[in-house]
């Protein structure tokens, strides 16, 4: 280990003992003779097929966990916007400027819904990875947040949740109708124009079955200027638990239409925050997915368990974009409309043993994915109207059309061994075989020039290894090693080529072959509880990525994706909450450090130390040394969580989180330098902090209402960026090209909003 890094470890090591050894001492001095309640066990879901759990203290790792009540209590929008708000480490980047389109960042690792953005956080909805095998992109808006029971985060490169896990893995389970029984139906409107609803049911059926059912609508016109959106989501679920044998059956369904007008130029943001740079950038998503669960006892020691699927999908994307090669007088060509149809189909079947022998909890895993893509991409030239929409003057020519396939085999295995009642070893591993095909139908149907056919294999064993140590009925420490790895995916592959960057999303080129990410995490940390219902948590991180995928941007949307070498992960994680008869709260601190872990020469022509390294003499280039950081992440995060029951009807929350500065896209090595004149913006973000109310008031038996506010002091804030050419004046007015400037362009946060809703009990 370099020395530097063996400081840093030790430094992070030393703030983790020194935040925990104060509570321990203090805890011991008040300690009094008493009689204690038997402490509550939480199990956690430890492996994609449901069904299997072991008790928190035995993960060797700082697994977090929350539950449909905290879903409803937050009143959250979605996913994402939850888990920003709740869970520590995590923030999001809004720049595609659609709520339901966020990049969700967890340790220094994305999950997102663009194409270009690297992805690192695997995602599971009841034992179905739902990554997108196109792009490892993730559609938040086609999870239906009516359906969620629970939710778990699993820190670092757990191989047993296969690929993408390098930096995490997001699991996801349904709710039941025994479990969740009753009807309800909830309606809320307020600010920007939005009305939701939501529509639940759930019973028994008969003496072991059971059936669950949830609908839910959303539209809203945005806070933004020509932003509208539309969700419309349903899930369906029927099972039955008879003798041995439990299955069910669930059915996920999404029809949306999103509208993300994307980041804003600063000098344009300075004059109206509501303007956009240029229109649509239009999604819809259409997705149909059929799930199966089932598992046997075939005794008090083996559980067999088995998760099959299949899944259905299309999408469409419309873009309007400022065409950077016209010339005046041709304004009629200003502009470009870019459309994209992509057609997905997959299925899978995971089967799966867990057998108890001895000090032994073996589990074995077998699983085969494989996916089937179909792509368009059209371009029709235009011009931009006074509302920088673009009008189409041209027929829509092909660009690009090609299919792709994957096929992933996979073994797992997992020991959990009880070395002694107070101490477990962990060991798991997974060998993932894994193969991605590129077919150019475009240059074989329609003469198109481009090469896209490709073929790729890609073999890995990830081990991994763990142990946890419950010292005292009140504190376990833990420690762990893991291994996970990423293929390239079609699109990946098919935009490699840094002659010929693609136009995201999705234009494609020709394709040099990519290595697979490799990342490696290491994890130690301490956990417990100081007084009833008073628990802490504090852990030390550090993950590093080998031949990382990144997409190299050479303007506001073209680029390539590349293998980079080395990236690094590292940081604190510290924790301390309450659950009360009256009073629920939690305080998190995160402190992340992701840099650059090897020197590289990235585009970034609007960067002004663009050109003028000796070590990267390329067209726009700039030098990124090793220990730079990686842009769009803060490295400080502070989450503060309140929920006050003032009497047995009413209840009030607050969510506090603030962030620190970042660097944003385009500025990889900091050393952006304003000159007011041919380069513009400060290269970085500052940070910026958000206080979020609450309230419910129960009515009755069978009525609630409920609100909320958002950004209650209406802070003006940008959770993105990215440098790049600006083609207006402050004004909007499409300028010459001779006087577009290099400018910063960011997502800006959206203002305060008030919403409110009733929740009705239609039913027992």
């Amino acid at each position: 280990m370099n020395p530097s890094n063996r400081q840093t470890t030790r430094r992070l090591l030393g703030l983790a003992v020194a935040a925990v050894t104060c509570p321990l001492q203090a805890e011991a001095l008040a300690q009094a003779p008493q009689e204690r309640a038997l402490p509550t066990v939480e199990v956690v879901g430890t492996m994609p097929v449901p069904g299997t759990e072991l008790p928190r203290d035995q993960i060797p790792s700082n697994v977090q966990t929350a539950d449909d009540v905290q879903l409803r209590r937050a009143q959250s929008l979605n996913l994402p916007d939850f888990m920003s708000s709740q869970l520590p480490g995590v923030s999001v980047n809004e720049i595609q400027g659609n709520p339901f389109q966020l990049d969700v960042n967890y340790r220094g690792f994305t999950a997102s819904p663009l194409l270009g953005t690297p992805q690192g956080l695997s995602v599971y909805q009841d034992g179905v990875r739902i990554n997108e095998p196109f792009g490892d992109v993730v559609n938040w808006d086609l999870i239906p947040k009516a359906a969620i029971s629970s939710i778990t985060l699993l820190p670092g490169s757990n191989p047993l949740f296969g690929l993408n896990t390098l930096g995490g893995a997001l699991s996801l389970q349904t709710k039941r109708g025994d479990t969740h029984p009753g009807t309800e139906l909830e309606l809320q409107a307020g600010s920007f124009g939005r009305v939701g609803t939501e529509l639940t049911h759930g019973r028994k059926l008969g003496e072991d079955g059971h059936l669950f059912l949830a609908l839910g609508g959303l539209n809203e016109h945005g806070w933004r200027d020509d932003s509208p959106s539309r969700v419309r989501q349903l899930f369906a679920k029927v099972g039955q638990d008879r003798g041995r044998l439990s299955w069910d059956l669930s059915f996920t369904h999404g029809d949306n239409t999103l509208v993300g007008n994307g980041l804003l130029p600063e000098s344009m943001l300075l004059q109206d925050r509501r303007q956009v740079y240029t229109r649509p950038d239009r999604t819809e998503n259409r997705m149909s997915m059929l799930t199966l669960n089932a598992s046997y006892q075939v005794s008090e020691l083996q559980t067999l368990s088995m998760t099959a699927y299949t899944r259905r999908s299309r999408y469409a994307t419309l873009n309007g974009d400022l065409n950077n090669a016209f010339a005046p007088p041709e304004v009629e060509a200003s502009a470009l409309e870019n459309r994209t149809h992509t057609r997905q189909q997959g299925e899978g079947v995971a089967l799966q043993s867990t057998l108890s022998a001895g000090i032994h909890r073996f589990t074995f895993g077998a699983s085969v994915d494989r996916a089937r893509t179909h792509f368009m991409q059209t371009e029709a030239g235009g011009f931009l109207d006074a509302t920088r929409a673009v009008v189409p003057q041209e027929e829509a020519e092909v660009d690009a059309l090609l299919a792709g396939k994957s096929r992933t085999a996979s073994l797992y295995v997992h020991d959990l061994v009880m070395l002694r009642p107070d101490l477990q070893l962990s060991l798991s591993g997974r060998y993932n075989d894994t193969r991605v095909t590129t077919r150019d139908e475009g240059r074989a149907q329609l003469g198109l020039p481009t090469q896209l056919d490709s073929e790729g294999r890609y073999r890995k064993f990830n081990p991994a290894a763990g142990l946890t140590w419950q010292a005292t009925p009140q504190l376990t420490a833990y420690g762990g090693w893991s291994q996970g790895n990423r293929a390239p995916s079609p699109i990946e592959l098919g935009c490699s080529d840094p002659l010929n960057p693609c136009l995201l999303p999705n234009a494609m080129q020709s394709d040099p072959p990519l290595k697979q990410v490799v990342s490696q995490t290491f994890e130690t940390g301490l956990r417990g509880t100081l007084a009833p219902g008073l628990r802490w948590n504090a852990s030390v991180f550090r993950t590093v990525n080998k031949d990382d995928l990144l997409f190299v941007s050479s303007g506001l949307s073209r680029g390539y994706f590349s293998n980079f070498g080395r990236t690094l992960r590292q940081g604190v994680e510290l924790g301390l909450g309450q659950k009360g008869e009256r009073l629920d709260w939690s305080l998190s601190y995160s402190y992340l450090r992701a840099r650059y872990d090897s020197p590289a020469c990235l585009v970034s022509e609007s960067n002004s130390s663009a050109e003028t390294s000796p070590a990267c003499t390329g067209e726009g280039e700039i030098a990124v040394r090793r220990g730079d950081r990686l842009p769009g992440l803060p490295a400080h995060q502070l989450k503060l969580n309140v929920d006050w029951r003032v009497t047995p009807a009413w209840s009030v929350g607050a969510q506090y989180r603030a962030y620190s500065r970042q660097n944003v896209r385009g500025n990889e090595n900091g050393a952006q330098v304003p000159d007011g004149i041919a380069f513009n913006g400060s290269g970085h973000l500052g940070g910026y902090a958000l206080l979020d109310l609450t309230t419910n008031w129960k009515l009755g038996p069978h009525f609630e209402l409920f609100a909320k506010v958002a950004n209650v002091f209406n802070r003006r804030y940008a959770s993105a960026g990215q440098l790049g050419r600006n083609g207006f004046d402050a004004s909007g007015a499409l300028a010459l090209p001779a006087a577009w400037v290099n400018e910063q362009f960011v997502a800006p946060g959206a203002p305060r909003g008030v919403w409110v809703g009733v929740r009705m009990q239609l039913g027992a």
